[in-house]
């Protein structure tokens, strides 16, 4: 095995297959995941495959480096262990995955075993440092850690000193020793030689953004949020980033990048709220609200419907949980699993169907078909005035049942209006809805002067 193994300049395929594309060096994962990321579509695929696959042999191997891709490093840790020894690629991307969860002696021991095996490769040795650095840090004397590190730094080949990783350590212990402006000009020499070295490009965006030089960092931040996957963090601190130097506009499509990939995160949506109360602009809440009503129906678990046994386990091993998870497969998706036929085909048809969904539909298709099906229903008076308010208040004023609440949040009621538009039958036809349910809906509603209609126009 040469040094041209865990050589990082490798150019990625342009369609990348888990299961047989050539994986020569670390590269080709960070190319081929940025492909991954780049559609959500192409990474549940890419994710359903990594599943798929065994957990020995060469499917093992790929397994784990799959898991490294879609960013399930502990898991991926795990898996890769009984590779590392054997296979370079599976040490490096095991070695990365332990540096991302924080388990830095773990990283540092195969570095180490690396950088003896290819002295003169940048990459092993610089996060050998670095993990040893992270461990001196915790141990809380940053003096004695910038020391051991600029020992380091002094006992690395010559070729070493001329790398981006060089110029990165150098500019960390420069932070490290007080002297910002030094850490500064070694931050931005690292991104001259790497421009795509993430951990360079966000120590080089904080510093600057705490030394008041926001131009500076916008445009690191700016570049980290180009590269995929997106680091969490980057667009909470280009939001507030923006929100300071007043482009509250551009602040609220960071933050509601984070919501929408992740509605329980309450910090997101909070922040959002807050870059939203400062735009002039138009701000398009009918859409949001169209999204959100979508959203809440993909969300619905399959559980919640009656399938078959066969339709139910397949689901179960394709790791299919939610609505969400169907829309997203083909028909010739699903009938290419074992055991899934036409039969299992027509019942998930029919669920999503009820819905106002369908396999393999378009997110516009989807919002427009839900926002559809919640018109209010034919014949209904026009409402104005203190109607209109009433109509809008939120379901969660009802207080409903935690039984009957989830029942008119299946059909993705967000108002009362919302569930005004479904007929009393309707709602008898929901699983686990009967008249108990109904009365107390009714009961509920006639304490704000409405009432449901028994049967749809």
């Amino acid at each position: 095995m040469t040094s041209s193994t865990v050589e990082m300049s490798a150019q990625a395929e342009s369609s990348f297959d888990l299961r047989s594309a050539a994986i020569p060096n670390f590269t080709t994962l960070v190319q081929a995941r940025h492909e991954v990321f780049e559609d959500r579509g192409a990474l549940d695929a890419f994710t359903r495959v990594v599943e798929s696959l065994g957990t020995a042999g060469e499917e093992g191997r790929r397994r784990g480096l799959g898991l490294w891709m879609v960013g399930r490093y502990d898991v991926a840790a795990t898996q890769l262990a009984q590779y590392e020894k054997a296979d370079v690629v599976a040490a490096i991307t095991r070695g990365t995955a332990l540096m991302s969860i924080g388990r830095y002696a773990d990283a540092q021991a195969i570095f180490e075993r690396l950088t003896s095996q290819y002295p003169e490769e940048p990459r092993p040795r610089g996060w050998k440092i670095e993990a040893q650095l992270e461990q001196d840090l915790a141990a809380g004397d940053s003096d004695a850690a910038a020391q051991r590190a600029q020992g380091e730094l002094d006992r690395a080949p010559a070729s070493f000193s001329a790398s981006a990783e060089a110029s990165y350590l150098r500019a960390r212990i420069a932070e490290l020793r007080r002297q910002p402006e030094a850490a500064l000009d070694l931050y931005a020499a690292a991104r001259e030689i790497d421009p795509s070295h993430r951990g360079n490009l966000a120590r080089l965006a904080a510093l600057a953004e705490r030394c008041g030089l926001d131009e500076l960092a916008l445009q690191a931040y700016q570049t980290l949020a180009q590269m995929l996957p997106i680091d969490r963090n980057v667009l909470f601190n280009l939001g507030m980033l923006y929100e300071d130097m007043g482009r509250d506009q551009e602040a609220a499509a960071c933050y509601d990048i984070i919501a929408r990939n992740d509605p329980t995160n309450t910090r997101a949506r909070l922040y959002l709220e807050d870059a939203r109360s400062g735009i002039d602009m138009y701000y398009d809440e009918d859409q949001e609200r169209k999204e959100d009503r979508l959203n809440q129906i993909l969300r619905t678990p399959i559980t919640d419907f009656e399938l078959s046994v066969r339709a139910r386990n397949c689901l179960n091993k394709m790791n299919i949980v939610s609505l969400g998870d169907l829309v997203r497969l083909s028909e010739q998706e699903l009938l290419s699993y074992k055991n899934f036929g036409e039969t299992s085909l027509n019942e998930i048809k029919d669920i999503l169907g009820s819905k106002g969904l369908r396999l393999g539909m378009k997110h516009e298709e989807a919002v427009a078909s839900i926002e559809a099906a919640a018109r209010p229903r034919p014949g209904a008076a026009p409402v104005t005035g203190e109607t209109s308010e009433v109509l809008n208040t939120p379901i969660a004023k009802l207080d409903l049942s935690i039984r009957v609440r989830r029942a008119v949040e299946n059909l993705a009621c967000l108002t009362l209006a919302d569930i005004l538009a479904h007929s009393e039958d309707e709602l008898l036809s929901m699983p686990n809805f009967g008249q108990t349910s109904l009365l107390e809906l009714k009961r509920k509603l006639g304490e704000f002067g409405l009432t449901l209609v028994t049967k749809k126009k």
